[in-house]
């Protein structure tokens, strides 16, 4: 055999890793074995897990079940994996079989190799430190990983929830710049009752706010670990010492408050907390797909479309039509809705499928979240950047709408009666007179009761909030 290369064994046999890399054998078989996406271990679960096996090292040294060099040499190969190095050395896909025993064993060989050179051996040399008996010391996959996933989620929640914020402040700029735009409020996109574009701006921030709270709220579910119940949440091999130290140790390197599971097994089956935050990102999801439709309907035109407020203009909408600009913003944000729904269904089928003690399908339940709170996260950013705080109202247009509906003749119901402003609405789409002008002329109001009961501003004044 030549020096470059040097032999690992497992359960299935030997196998030859080449020496300058930090993987061992483990890894190198689930390379093998799961070539599915084409993309490696993303960036945060690879430092999640390395914040893990560092808490882990140490409480694991406070328990006396592994030595003071060891101990200290896993903590240093874990901080630079933190920092950024050896991420190159995670080669297994984010979809993989075996309930995530691969990335944790990725994990395991990457950190015990770099330990060992700490110590001054070569890599390889697994009687310095072993990745299963000394880096895995105390602990499972079913407990590891897990944790890991949720440590990711939550730090892309605190991506994302600042980015929802900033759209939220968005619309609320927007309410108050457009609270004297009256328009013609419709509802199955036929003509109804006016109503202040403003008025449509604040319901876009209070329908977000809500997503904010429940996206938080599932933030805070992902704080519970089951790290200390090894394999079923019984904590089998586990020393109690580190069982009751390493989730308190984790937060305080981590600055995370984060929590150990009351019930370890129950944390160990049941994936409720992912479906719980997959169902809130697709509530985001839909609640800003219909947003950007609405802006994508009052942008329509310019000249034959609804045309009541203009998007920023971000590229040309056409290879054939000169001058078209589309609303590609809005339609992309639309499209990321789409995969949120998509990814809940896998996720919500994943939380399904799980069988006693144990759910194997973590691996596509992180992969589809993270995804999709990255994708989410972008989408927000550019949804509040370049668009909404771009939006102009076209003021002239919703006053010239108003004047010429006759969705207003509802006003006049509580003065005429339904059947008389029935009659009225008939006629003044069949000659275009304005309704006041027919009831005046009808002898059903004077000029000055028909002007009061049709003021547009008047008729979007709530009076229990203004």
């Amino acid at each position: 055999m030549s020096e470059a290369f040097r032999i690992e064994h497992d359960i299935i046999g030997e196998m030859h890793i080449p020496q300058d890399v930090y993987y061992g054998i483990h890894s190198v078989r689930a390379a093998e074995n799961f070539p599915i996406t084409g993309q490696r271990l993303q960036r945060d679960m690879i430092v999640s897990i390395a914040w893990i096996k560092k808490a882990c090292a140490r409480a694991n040294l406070a328990a006396g079940t592994i030595r003071q060099e060891v101990s200290r040499a896993i903590e240093q190969a874990c901080d630079e994996i933190i920092a950024g190095r050896l991420h190159d050395q995670f080669i297994v896909d984010p979809i993989q079989g075996g309930a995530g025993t691969s990335t944790n064993m990725n994990a395991n060989e990457v950190i015990a190799n770099r330990a060992i050179e700490i110590l001054g051996g070569k890599k390889g040399d697994y009687t310095l430190v072993n990745p299963n008996d000394d880096v895995n010391c105390g602990q499972s996959t079913n407990d590891v990983y897990p944790s890991c996933g949720k440590m990711t989620l939550h730090t892309f929640a605190l991506r994302l929830l600042p980015e929802l914020q900033r759209l939220i402040d968005a619309m609320d700029d927007k309410a108050h710049e457009f609270d004297t735009v009256v328009k013609m409020g419709r509802t199955q996109l036929q003509d109804a009752v006016p109503i202040r574009l403003g008025q449509e701006f604040a319901a876009y921030a209070a329908v977000l706010r809500r997503e904010y709270r429940r996206i938080d709220r599932a933030r805070e579910e992902q704080l519970l670990l089951n790290l200390g119940g090894t394999a079923v949440g019984t904590g089998i091999n586990a020393a109690p010492d580190f069982v009751r130290s390493v989730v308190p140790i984790l937060a305080e390197m981590t600055g995370i408050p984060f929590a150990q599971s009351d019930n370890l097994i129950d944390a160990t089956q049941n994936l409720d907390c992912y479906v719980t935050l997959s169902s809130a990102l697709k509530s985001c999801g839909v609640s800003l797909s219909k947003i950007c439709n609405d802006l994508r309907l009052m942008s329509s035109g310019p000249r034959d479309g609804l045309g009541e407020i203009n998007l920023p203009a971000r590229q040309n909408g056409s290879s054939i039509m000169p001058g078209k600009v589309n609303p590609v913003i809005a339609e992309v944000v639309n499209q990321i809705a789409f995969r949120l729904i998509g990814f809940d269904t896998t996720v919500t089928m994943a939380a399904e499928a799980g069988q006693l003690e144990l759910n194997a399908f973590e691996p596509v339940i992180f992969d589809s979240l993270c995804q999709g709170m990255a994708q989410l996260t972008n989408g927000l950013r550019t949804l509040t950047d370049h668009c909404v705080s771009g939006i102009v109202a076209n003021v002239a247009l919703c006053r010239e709408e108003i004047n010429r509906s006759v969705g207003i003749v509802t006003a006049l119901c509580p003065l005429i009666g339904y059947d008389a402003a029935c009659s009225l609405a008939k006629e003044s789409l069949r000659t275009r007179v304005p309704v006041g002008q027919l009831a005046v002329e009808r002898g059903l109001l004077t000029a000055e009761q028909a002007e009061a009961a049709l003021d547009p501003m008047r008729m979007t004044i709530i009076p229990e909030n203004e």
